[in-house]
C-alpha cells in the first residue's frame, strides 16, 4: 500500500502544523496514552465485577456479560464510520469530545438504577473506543519531532496491554474496597482528568490525511490483511470468549472468594504486562512466531484449567501462563496489520481497531450463551479448541504469505 491510499484534507490558510518541542510533544503522547488507557480499562472494566453486577440487578452471568458485548460490537461499527464522518474535523476536539462522552458513561453507571441504563452507557463506551482509538493511535508523527515518533507510537500502543491486563484487576479490587459502583466512578473522574490534560497540552491538529472508504476497501483486498483479519478474530474470540468468565469460573470451579480472585487476577495482570514487553521486542522480526506462540499458550491454559484450575495453585500458574501470552496479542495482531497496510497507518488503526472490537464482541456473546447452558468449565474448554484452531491458521499462513511477498515487509 502507498500513500496515495489517503486523502489530503488541506487545513484551513495559516492553520498549518503545531509548532513541535519535545517537551510539549511529550505531555501531549502522554495525554494520548492515557486517553487510551482509559478506554481499554473502562471497557474490560465489568469481567472482574461481572457477577456482582449482575446479582444486584437479578441478571444472570451471561446476560451481564451484554457489558461487554455491546462496546465491542459498537465500536467495530463506529471505528470505519465516525473516522470517515470527522474526516476534516480538529483530531484536537474529536479527541476532547469522546473524552468527555467516555467520562459521563462511567458516570452513568455508577449512577444506574436500571440495568438497561448500565447498557446504555456500555454503548456510548463502545462509540469512544472506535473514534478515539482509530484517531489517537496515528497522531504521534504530529506531536513530536520526526526523530521521535517511533517512540511515541510505542509509547501510545503501551496503553493497550497496560489497560488489558491492569483494568480487571484494579477494577477487581476497587469492588472489593467500595463497591462496583465506585469502580465506574473512578474511571469517571479519571476520563475528566485526561479531558483536563488534554485541553491543556494537546496543539491544535487541522486534518492532514482522511481516510476515505475505498481505502479500506483496497486494504481489504490484501493478502495480508485478510490473514491479520482470520488471525486476530480466532484468537480474540478464544480470549474473551473465555476470560470474560473468568470470575464466574475461578468462584465456582476453584472456589475462591472475592479476595482470592483479585489476587489471581493481579497475578495475571503482572505477567500480561511481562508478555506485552517480551512479545513487542520479538513481534517485529517474528510476527508469526509471537501470535503462534501466544495462541498455543492460550490454548494450553484454558484446556487446562478446569482440571488443574480446581486447585488455587494450579489456577495461579494458568492465569500467569494465560496473562503472559495475552500480553502480546495486541501488539502481535496491530503488528501485521501495520505490516499489511505501510503507507496508510490510520486505516490500519481503523482496521485492527474494528476487527479487534467485533471480535471482543462476540467472544462475549459466545461465551454468555455457553455459560448459561453448560458452565464456566465448559466455556474455558470452548476458548482453549478456538485458541488452538489458531495456531493451526498460524502455521497454515506462512506459504501464502511468501507467495505473495508479504513476510518480505
Amino acid at each position: 500500500m502507498t500513500s496515495t491510499n489517503t486523502a489530503t484534507a488541506h487545513p484551513p490558510d495559516g492553520a498549518g502544523p503545531p509548532a513541535r518541542t519535545p517537551r510539549s510533544g511529550r505531555l501531549a503522547v502522554v495525554a494520548v496514552m492515557l486517553g487510551i488507557f482509559s478506554i481499554v480499562t473502562t471497557e474490560i472494566l465489568p469481567i472482574g465485577l461481572l457477577t456482582r453486577i449482575g446479582a444486584d440487578f437479578t441478571v444472570s452471568d451471561g446476560m451481564a456479560g451484554l457489558m461487554m458485548t455491546m462496546p465491542g460490537l459498537l465500536a467495530a461499527v463506529s471505528a470505519p464510520v465516525v473516522t470517515v464522518a470527522t474526516a476534516r474535523a480538529d483530531r484536537r476536539l474529536m479527541l476532547c469530545v469522546f473524552m468527555f462522552l467516555l467520562a459521563s458513561a462511567n458516570l452513568l453507571a455508577a449512577v444506574a438504577q436500571d440495568y438497561w441504563l448500565v447498557l446504555v452507557s456500555r454503548v456510548v463506551v463502545g462509540v469512544v473506543i472506535g473514534g478515539f482509538w482509530s484517531i489517537g493511535a496515528g497522531l504521534a508523527e504530529r506531536l513530536v519531532p520526526a526523530e521521535s515518533a517511533g517512540r511515541a507510537t510505542a509509547v501510545i500502543f503501551s496503553a493497550v496491554p497496560l489497560g488489558s491486563v491492569l483494568g480487571v484487576p484494579a477494577g477487581t479490587l476497587i469492588g472489593d474496597l467500595a463497591g462496583w459502583r465506585a469502580a465506574f466512578a473512578v474511571m469517571g473522574v479519571l476520563a475528566f482528568g485526561v479531558l483536563a490534560m488534554l485541553l491543556l497540552v494537546m496543539p491544535p491538529l487541522p486534518p492532514v490525511r482522511a481516510t476515505r472508504l475505498s481505502v479500506l476497501r483496497g486494504m481489504l483486498r490484501g493478502t495480508g490483511t485478510r490473514f491479520a483479519l482470520l488471525l486476530t478474530f480466532l484468537i480474540v474470540l478464544a480470549h474473551f470468549g473465555a476470560y470474560t468468565y473468568v470470575a464466574p469460573f475461578l468462584e465456582q470451579v476453584t472456589g475462591a472468594g472475592p479476595g482470592s480472585i483479585t489476587v489471581f487476577l493481579l497475578v495475571y495482570g503482572a505477567a500480561g504486562i511481562a508478555g506485552n514487553f517480551l512479545g513487542g521486542a520479538a513481534v517485529a522480526r517474528r510476527p508469526r512466531a509471537v501470535f503462534g506462540l501466544a495462541a498455543g499458550l492460550i490454548a494450553s491454559a484454558a484446556l487446562l484449567l478446569p482440571v488443574l484450575g480446581r486447585w488455587e495453585v494450579g489456577a495461579a500458574v494458568l492465569l500467569v501462563v494465560w496473562g503472559v501470552a495475552y500480553g502480546a496479542v495486541p501488539v502481535s495482531s496491530q503488528t501485521w496489520f501495520a505490516k499489511a497496510a505501510p503507507g496508510s497507518p490510520e486505516a490500519a488503526s481503523v482496521l485492527f481497531t474494528a476487527s479487534f472490537q467485533a471480535t471482543i464482541s462476540l467472544g462475549a456473546l459466545a461465551g454468555g450463551l455457553a455459560v448459561d447452558r453448560a458452565s464456566p468449565s465448559a466455556v474455558m474448554v470452548l476458548g482453549g479448541a478456538t485458541a488452538a484452531l489458531t495456531v493451526l491458521a498460524v502455521w497454515l499462513t506462512g506459504a501464502p504469505l511468501r507467495r505473495h511477498g508479504w513476510a518480505s515487509r
